[in-house]
């Protein structure tokens, strides 16, 4: 006999797709030049730029809970603590679907919407930003358009709502392009000691003002199945 080391036969290292492991990340709703596509970690050090470069006027507040307030390293935290808890919570009796928005490739903001016992009442809430740079192009419209459509044609909706304060016109406006239709004020604290009046909003498939490009969907159907709209009575 000689003196060969012998050694353990090698054994190849299968991974598991990401998709796989959770399916949201699978999803990829195109609508022309704009992409949505659910946060990655991979996402948030360019989202997290955007915001440091102004998402608004420091005069103004669009957000309900005032997350753009504080020093960098404050919004930087809340932004990625967010996003984490999002996805960590996302069951089927209750999700947000929150995706990163790319303009041509480029990342320009994010767009949701959030819900409740969705497999009852079919209808969810969405909500925007937009880095202060891509203000005025018309992506927060058609990344909305995008959106709700995927809403209506691959998720069931029966109604999608929406939200902004009265003193914030250009929210108010992408919602009127979209075909939003108002659906009551209501009186919001905002700031310490700040009411604000909140124009409640409603969008149904038939006022829905369609994107002119084809809505292009990857991933719908593992995502039904995370949500639990396959295999269920419509």
């Amino acid at each position: 006999m000689g003196n060969h080391e012998t050694h353990p036969p090698s054994r190849a290292v299968l991974s598991t797709p990401i998709e796989d492991l959770w399916p949201p990340f699978g999803l990829k709703i195109t609508c022309g030049p704009v992409t949505l596509s659910p946060v990655r970690d991979a996402d948030l050090p360019e989202l997290d730029a955007l915001a440091a470069a102004g998402i608004h006027a420091p005069t103004e507040m669009p957000f309900f809970f005032p997350w753009t307030v504080g020093s960098p390293g404050e919004i930087r935290l809340r932004l990625m603590q967010y996003h984490w808890a999002q996805r960590a919570e996302m069951s089927p009796a209750a999700w947000s679907l929150e995706t990163t928005v790319r303009f041509d490739g480029e990342i320009v903001g994010c767009q949701s919407i959030s819900t409740r016992d969705y497999l009852v009442t079919r209808t969810g809430e969405t909500g925007s930003w937009l880095g202060m740079k891509h203000h005025g192009r018309g992506i927060g419209t058609l990344m909305r358009q995008a959106l709700c459509a995927f809403m209506f044609d691959h998720l069931d909706a029966a109604e999608v709502t929406s939200a902004a304060f009265v003193d914030n016109p250009a929210s108010l406006a992408v919602s009127r392009k979209v075909g939003y239709r108002e659906n009551g004020i209501g009186r919001l604290k905002r700031r310490d000691g700040e009411m604000v009046l909140n124009q409640k909003l409603v969008l149904t498939a038939d006022t829905l003002n369609r994107a002119e490009p084809e809505l292009k969907v990857e991933g719908a159907l593992q995502l039904r199945d995370f949500l639990g709209l396959n295999g269920r009575d419509q």
